[in-house]
């Protein structure tokens, strides 16, 4: 059938009711929100976001309602979408914005592509990688995985992937999302290794929309964590500590999870995977540690640095 491009979109949406199909990947994926209120008689009150681009730039995409339990778990980051039926609106400004892989890449951040489940009811087709041709123009996922070595120079707030062999990971945590507020965030601390430095990462997990992966997080895994945050501790503190949190953007996959994602290609995780076959599994495993309460960031020495 005839296609539009996302670029074509955004010069003419204004003038049009009915969008010809597109072809896009999925670059980027959110957690799935639930913004029930029990005030409102909603049935599935869900919402999740994707980047997805073509040969023309990236924009965002909105699933909504009771198309997210039907769709969320098959759209994985670089899943190939044919889109009919879709409706364009202009975007929401407060939305996070993931940090692209490819810096060329341009962004059309004034509309972004709804997903409904009526008025229009999209029609979503999943096209199975063999199937996809070159000629189409698709962009491939990049990442921007750095190595620990590298960590410490790097600025707070910087958008990162790591992989790395876990060697201690903490209980989970509750913390509140807002005072007084009834609502939690649920997150665990990990760290992992990869052989580029005497530290480890250390990683602030919270609790994404995986919760079988969240949950089997063991020593020994291979733990690769997309769309990091550096949390650089900016005060004059001498034993000061970087660590990574995850973002609104962050997958998380671990040990038998790996197979098939597009980051196997990355030059980096390849380096990893090389220095992992030069370990000693029994000497790791002494090294590892489960459990356990995690004070982090670690309050001083005395009471007077306090």
């Amino acid at each position: 059938s005839k296609l539009t491009n996302l670029g074509h979109l955004e010069m003419t949406w204004r003038s049009k009711v009915r969008f010809h199909p597109l072809l896009v990947r999925i670059l980027h994926k959110s957690r799935l929100r639930y913004y029930g209120k029990p005030e409102k008689k909603m049935d599935m009150p869900y919402q999740a976001y994707f980047e997805v681009a073509d040969g023309s730039g990236m924009m965002s995409m909105v699933l909504w309602n009771s198309l997210c339990p039907e769709w969320y778990h098959s759209m994985k980051v670089g899943t190939v979408l044919l889109l009919d039926k879709y409706a364009i609106k202009t975007s929401y400004p407060f939305k996070t914005h993931p940090t692209p892989g490819d810096s060329q890449m341009k962004r059309f951040a004034t509309i972004e592509i709804s997903l409904n489940v009526r008025d229009p009811p999209t029609e979503i087709s999943i096209i199975p990688e063999e199937m996809v041709k070159p000629e189409w123009g698709l962009p491939d996922v990049k990442y921007r995985f750095i190595t620990r070595s590298e960590l410490d120079d790097l600025p707070n707030n910087h958008s990162c992937d790591v992989i790395g062999l876990v060697t201690f990971v903490g209980r989970a945590e509750r913390a509140r999302k807002r005072e007084h507020s009834e609502d939690f965030w649920l997150y665990r601390w990990a760290h992992a290794i990869d052989g580029t430095s005497d530290q480890p990462f250390i990683l602030e997990l919270f609790a994404t929309s995986q919760p079988d992966v969240f949950e089997h997080i063991h020593p020994m895994t291979y733990l690769v964590c997309t769309q990091m945050r550096v949390i650089q501790d900016l005060t004059e503190n001498p034993s000061r500590t970087v660590y990574l949190t995850t973002s609104n953007e962050s997958q998380i996959f671990i040990t038998g999870w790996h197979k098939g994602q597009p980051y196997t290609k990355d030059a980096k995780v390849k380096n990893f995977i090389q220095w992992t076959k030069s370990q000693s599994e029994a000497d790791q495993i002494k090294k590892t540690v489960i459990g356990g309460y995690y004070p982090f960031p670690r309050p001083p020495d005395s009471f007077l640095k306090y």
